[in-house]
């Protein structure tokens, strides 16, 4: 039972203007959390209404800004981190993005830095930022957010944002193993198709069917199911995970 688990606790949320990770940041507020901190790439008015959720459940909340598909955004948002001398229980890896489907012969190098900055870079950065304070007190979770295109390669023009997820699960291993013998548990959530903002700007609506049709659970997922799960692996009930990558795909993908 999640009610009331993550009082006192404070939790770092990334990309959580909309979506899994708006979704992810609200749950922590309405299961206890003290703060929660979220930050945002570029929609402002949806981290405004997100920071005002929050609170209005009864959390601390604060938004920061930064473009983590750029180096100094990453620079510039790991640097506040450390500025402002947080001391995070949970962080929850979320922000990241196809950016654009291209094919193998027009992916061009700014569009793979871009991708791979976001998806990938920043997220090095950001828990290498916050991983001190959970090293100083011995305890702490890491949740990073995946994807299902992690498995299977992805769909048409995501050559590149699948290698990136798939290079987040391989820190969620590697960062288990270095982090476990410290008290910090790290683990990973994969979506499937969720029916959010991402796939209104990267998917059509035939694409969308056709996962429909092949998914046993016959629907797509929703922010509110892969937010649980994040939460589930950040509580008490998930202490002895370690390392793994849950996929929340409704059997459209099974290991």
């Amino acid at each position: 039972m999640l009610s009331n688990s993550f009082t006192g606790k404070s939790a770092l949320v990334t990309g959580a203007s909309r979506g899994i990770g708006a979704a992810t940041a609200l749950a922590f507020a309405r299961h206890g959390a003290e703060r929660v901190v979220i930050h945002y790439g570029s929609y402002e008015e949806g981290a405004r209404r997100v920071v005002e959720q929050i609170q209005a459940a009864g959390a601390r909340a604060e938004a920061i800004q930064a473009d983590l598909g750029a180096e100094d955004g990453i620079r510039n948002f790991t640097a506040e981190l450390r500025r402002r001398g947080w001391a995070f229980d949970i962080l929850v890896n979320n922000a990241g993005s196809l950016v654009g489907r291209a094919s193998l012969i027009e992916f061009t190098e700014e569009l793979y830095d871009r991708v791979f900055n976001l998806n990938v870079k920043s997220v090095w950065f950001i828990t290498q930022a916050v991983a001190p304070a959970m090293l100083a007190k011995r305890s702490g979770v890491i949740v990073n957010v995946s994807s299902i295109a992690a498995r299977t390669g992805g769909g048409p023009g995501a050559a590149v944002y699948s290698a990136a997820k798939a290079a987040v699960s391989s820190f969620t291993k590697s960062w288990a193993k270095e982090l476990a013998p410290h008290g910090i548990r790290v683990n990973a959530v994969s979506p499937g198709t969720v029916d959010n903002h991402f796939h209104e700007q990267f998917s059509t609506r035939e694409m969308l069917d056709n996962v429909i049709k092949a998914t046993p659970a016959g629907r797509l997922g929703t922010n509110e199911e892969v937010a649980s799960a994040i939460l589930f692996l950040a509580g008490e009930g998930a202490r002895y995970i370690h390392g793994q990558t849950i996929e929340i795909n409704g059997g459209m993908f099974m290991v």
